[in-house]
């Protein structure tokens, strides 16, 4: 189960994610995400409430990486220490920008 709060205001957009984002998850936050990624310069991820990311997971964040890469900045903010060590042992704390 993942909530996805979405938040966008001129050309800047935040997401907030709660529970699990995981090989069931991830299509729906795919989905989300590109329907209103065009004309972001900031996205702002927020994973405070999120408990638990597989590698569909982090394949979504680097999709969506990329996409801001060209257009703008993406921040990835508030992982608790269960997702900070996932980034860490996957190498994504390089690849992300972390808060």
């Amino acid at each position: 189960m993942l909530n996805i709060n979405k938040n966008k205001d001129a050309d800047k957009m935040t997401v907030a994610l709660e529970g699990r984002l995981d090989t069931t998850t991830a299509p729906e936050l795919e989905a989300s995400l590109k329907e209103d990624i065009d004309g972001v310069a900031q996205l702002v991820i927020d994973i405070e409430k999120l408990e638990y990311i597989s590698s569909a997971g982090l394949r979504v964040l680097l999709a969506a990486q990329k996409i801001m890469n060209k257009q703008g900045s993406m921040v990835v903010s508030h992982p608790n220490e269960v997702i900070s060590e996932i980034f860490e042992v996957t190498g994504f704390c390089d690849i992300l920008t972390i808060e």
